[in-house]
């Protein structure tokens, strides 16, 4: 264009010759006549690829791409894999890859239409209320979980209007943590879109997939979307329905890649969604491209026209039965998870959670796990095993359990310490079972005050778990958070000693005892010298025994 016009502009002005307009502008008299003639230049001719050696083999490939039409979606031939069965079959040798690519191209919708199939599709843009609508989806997401690279899911609840959504990951993708991921939606947002909420077709919802749209759902999801009141939809299944809910599919992929990376270094799920929770708070001041306002300045108008939550809430957990095996665990999805051994032999219910699993004996709780995520792990609790361990003492040094403990931090330093003393003072069986008692007051003490009774027992020297005992409760009365008093702490200090003294240690004032606030004691040792006038009148061992029943006595 910007030639044509220089063109023209020095004929118009210098009036030159069209072979001067052609050497002054370096190009051809006919593009000199082109651009005299209309100011427009004319279009380019389309390029023409010529492929000579192609041409005796294009049935060929022909045959190859309509066979494609009938075969699996992973099992189609690629331009690379024509070119191979070329040069195998046919011996074609000097037809190079990118003219094999192109002529593929170029047939492969041809061939599609022929026979009548949908070559391209079309997408028309969709308008979405407030508060009407929302889209729900998991993705794959790895973390280092206490150590361990763990392939966790991200479940992702968006709402389709102001874009606002909210993230959890859990340790499957189950239908507990499909339930529990809405739950938690819900109340974050505080209320329930009063359309559709669209959805895969996933397992946890659909059981059978039927003609259309027609859905088979498990009595469960229908109970709990009965509960809350929304209706759902669901897409077309595989790679042609992601179009249908695009906007968690893309929320998925952009949250992952700006909160998830690099990969997390966490010890429990807990720890990774609290952090997920703050993330989201965050997003509410991102801008989607194409708005005026943020994703929480919409969100803020959006939330008035949610629909009321429930008034009760609804449990998310699966309740199963199983049974207590013999070594006192119960196996739940694959994982297995300790109970007190009282119950061995007995079916208790379990309340599995996304993150949690919950025992119970009757109604009453006895155990609380934390979710496993590795088929085949197991979860033990020593206090679970204490009174087997008081009748066979010698299970415990190389027990599982026991290695968990330590592993956990709740077998500490202080317990190995007392562990070391008993066993000195009263053998391996005995003072373990001196071990097993201490370890019986963590049911109604805290961690810390019997921490504080096993140093305390050490550093006399006591291997008892009285003292042990003892030691803990004036301990746990010097907590700040005691509500016995309202004395302070050092107050109470004074008036409790820090110590264990003996009565020998009192007698003789020692300043241990002085230290721990006792009086010495100012009472006379006990005289034993009435004892020795017994040792005096024992008999002689020459005295005949005869000659004193006879009253004879030297």
């Amino acid at each position: 264009m910007q030639l044509f016009e220089s063109i023209r502009r020095d004929a118009r002005r210098e009036e030159l010759s069209i072979r001067a307009l052609a050497e002054r502008h370096g190009v051809h008299r006919r593009t000199v006549r082109a651009a005299l003639e209309s100011p427009v230049p004319p279009p380019r001719k389309p390029r023409s690829n010529t492929a000579p050696k192609l041409d005796p083999y294009k049935p060929v490939i022909d045959d190859m791409l309509r066979a494609d039409l009938s075969a699996p979606r992973k099992q189609k031939h690629t331009a690379r894999r024509v070119r191979a069965r070329l040069i195998d079959e046919h011996q074609v040798r000097d037809v190079s890859y990118s003219t094999v690519r192109d002529y593929v191209a170029h047939r492969r919708p041809q061939i599609a239409a022929e026979a009548g199939r949908r070559v391209s599709e079309a997408f028309v843009l969709q308008e979405h209320p407030p508060g009407a609508e929302a889209e729900v989806d998991f993705g794959d997401v790895w973390i280092m979980l206490a150590g361990v690279s763990t392939k966790c899911f991200l479940f992702t609840f968006r709402l389709s209007c102001s874009g606002k959504a909210i993230h959890r990951v859990f340790a499957s993708q189950g239908q507990e943590a499909f339930i529990e991921g809405h739950v938690i939606a819900f109340n974050t947002l505080g209320g329930v879109p009063f359309g559709k909420i669209r959805y895969d077709n996933l397992r946890s919802a659909v059981s059978r997939v039927l003609f259309g749209r027609n859905r088979t759902e498990s009595n469960r999801w229908i109970l709990f979307r009965s509960h809350y009141g929304f209706d759902p939809f669901y897409c077309i299944p595989g790679i042609d329905g992601a179009h249908e809910k695009g906007g968690v599919e893309g929320e998925v992929g952009r949250f992952r890649r700006n909160h998830l990376v690099p990969v997390p270094v966490v010890d429990t799920l807990d720890e990774l969604n609290t952090r997920l929770a703050a993330a989201d708070e965050t997003d509410e001041d991102r801008r989607i491209e194409g708005r005026i306002r943020t994703v929480g300045e919409d969100f803020t108008l959006e939330h008035t026209l949610l629909r009321p939550l429930p008034v009760e809430a609804f449990e998310s957990g699966l309740w199963l039965t199983p049974r207590v095996d013999r070594f006192g665990r119960v196996t739940v999805r694959q994982c297995h998870y300790s109970v007190p051994i009282y119950l061995i032999g007995r079916p208790v219910r379990v309340c599995l959670q996304a993150s949690d699993v919950l025992i119970y004996d009757g109604r009453r709780q006895v155990a609380c796990h934390q979710r496993l995520t590795r088929k085949g792990a197991q979860h033990l609790i020593l206090d679970h095993y204490l009174e087997v361990l008081a009748r066979k003492p010698g299970a415990l040094p190389g027990s599982t359990v026991l290695a968990q403990a330590r592993s956990t931090g709740m077998f500490t330093a202080d317990h190995e310490a007392f562990w070391a003393l008993a066993r000195t003072a009263f053998g391996d069986a005995g003072g373990t079972r001196a071990l097993v008692e201490v370890l019986l007051l963590h049911r109604h003490m805290h961690h810390d005050d019997v921490a504080a009774g096993l140093r305390a027992a050490v550093r006399l020297g006591a291997a008892s778990a009285d003292v042990v005992a003892v030691e803990a409760r004036k301990h746990a009365a010097q907590r700040p958070d005691d509500t016995h008093g309202s004395a302070t702490p050092e107050q109470m200090s004074e008036a409790v000693p820090e110590t264990v003294v003996s009565l020998t240690a009192r007698r003789l004032s020692d300043p241990d005892a002085v230290i721990a606030g006792l009086p010495p004691d100012s009472r006379l040792a006990p005289s034993i010298s009435v004892y020795d006038e017994l040792l005096a009148r024992r008999p002689r061992p020459a005295e005949n025994p005869a000659a004193r029943s006879s009253g004879d006595v030297s």
